[in-house]
C-alpha cells in the first residue's frame, strides 16, 4: 500500500509529467531512506524511440527515477520544503538487467552522506527482486 500517491509526490518534489518518473512512495524515513515504485507501461514516452520493436527503459531514466526518489526523501524535510534537488554526479552505476514495458521497478535510496546542501545517496532498482540498476548518486539542494 502506498504511503504517497503521484499527486502527493507532486506536493514534495517539483517534477511534473511527462518527467515525473515515480508513481508511488511505499516507505520513507525523511532525510534517510525511501522506497518508491515506477510502474512501466507500453505507452511511456520513451518506449516509442528506445527502441522501436524492442522497447527498453533507458538506463539514464532509471538513474533519474532513483534521483527523484532520493529527492523526495530530502525534500520532505521541513527545512528543505520548496527547494529543488539537482543531480551532482553518478558513480559506480551498474546496469544488470533490461527493464521493459510492464515491469514494476522498485527504487530504494539510502542517503549516506549530507553536508550542507550537498549529499550522496546509494540507490538500487529491482524488478521482482532482481537487480536492475545500482549506483551512488550525488545531489545539491537549491
Amino acid at each position: 500500500m502506498a504511503l504517497f500517491n503521484k499527486d502527493q509526490i507532486m506536493e514534495i518534489i517539483p517534477h511534473r509529467d511527462p518527467f515525473l518518473l515515480i508513481d508511488e512512495i511505499l516507505e520513507m524515513e525523511p532525510g534517510k531512506r525511501v522506497v518508491a515504485m515506477k510502474y512501466t507501461k507500453e505507452d511511456d514516452f520513451w518506449f516509442k524511440g528506445h527502441f522501436p520493436g524492442y522497447p527498453v527503459v533507458p538506463g539514464v531514466l532509471m538513474l533519474e527515477m532513483m534521483a527523484q526518489s532520493g529527492a523526495a526523501a530530502m525534500l520532505f524535510l521541513p527545512e528543505n520544503k520548496g527547494k529543488i534537488g539537482f543531480f551532482g554526479g553518478v558513480r559506480e552505476a551498474k546496469f544488470r538487467r533490461q527493464v521493459v514495458p510492464g515491469d514494476d521497478l522498485r527504487l530504494e535510496v539510502e542517503i549516506i552522506k549530507v553536508k550542507g546542501p550537498v549529499g550522496i545517496g546509494k540507490g538500487l532498482a529491482t524488478v521482482n527482486g532482481e537487480k536492475a540498476v545500482s549506483a551512488e548518486i550525488s545531489f545539491a539542494l537549491k
